[in-house]
């Protein structure tokens, strides 16, 4: 497969409801090294697969966004929030939503459990940024973003700036640079039919 890129709103791999990693082999190593690379460029402290148009369910995170602080990467592979505790509001922004930001709602603290790039199971009671783009990049993987979360005056205000961005991707199909929705859809089911065992 190419290089992986970042998925913009509304490409049709945003609202996909991703599925389980069944194996974690060279190729799966491979993208989330990609991940991490285009995360740190578009300045990101996080990345969902969905987000470069991959519909499985993994993320990656840096919640330092600096690049040499290698120590803080973090890959979760199927992860399952299973605690949620307090809840705090944010300011958020999304790397596919650029220059795009709200105020959301979530909880503070958090325990999640998920797989490493080594099939080790962990678990993490998490607070503060850290909880924050663990719960951001989980909803991506069920194909929730950040402006299904702000409150509806603030959705009003960023309508317009979603309705352009939508028109941008209209005419970038229409142009040939981007696939169809349909063809994007299909590639999505053909990834995903690719990595389902049995």
């Amino acid at each position: 497969m190419s290089d992986l890129q970042i998925a913009y709103f509304p490409h049709p791999a945003l609202r996909w409801k991703s599925k389980d990693v069944t194996r974690i082999d060279a190729q799966l190593k491979d993208w989330v090294g990609q991940m991490f690379e285009l995360m740190y460029a578009a300045r990101g402290i996080g990345l969902a697969a969905n987000q470069v148009a991959l519909p499985y369910r993994l993320f990656v995170i840096n919640p330092s966004g600096d690049p040499a602080e290698t120590e803080l990467e973090q890959v979760f592979i199927n992860p399952q929030i299973i605690k949620r505790n307090g809840s705090e509001d944010a300011e958020e922004g999304c790397l596919s939503l650029p220059e795009i930001f709200g105020p959301v709602t979530r909880a503070e603290r958090i325990t999640v459990e998920a797989f490493d790039l080594n099939g080790e199971e962990f678990a993490y009671e998490l607070g503060g940024i850290h909880a924050r783009v663990v719960q951001h990049e989980s909803d991506h993987l069920d194909g929730v973003m950040f402006t299904d979360k702000v409150a509806a005056e603030v959705l009003t205000e960023l309508q317009p700036l979603l309705d352009d961005m939508t028109a941008q991707m209209k005419r970038q199909q229409q142009d040939g640079q981007i696939a169809s929705d349909k063809e994007l859809r299909a590639e999505l089911q053909r990834l995903q039919a690719e990595r389902t065992d049995g």
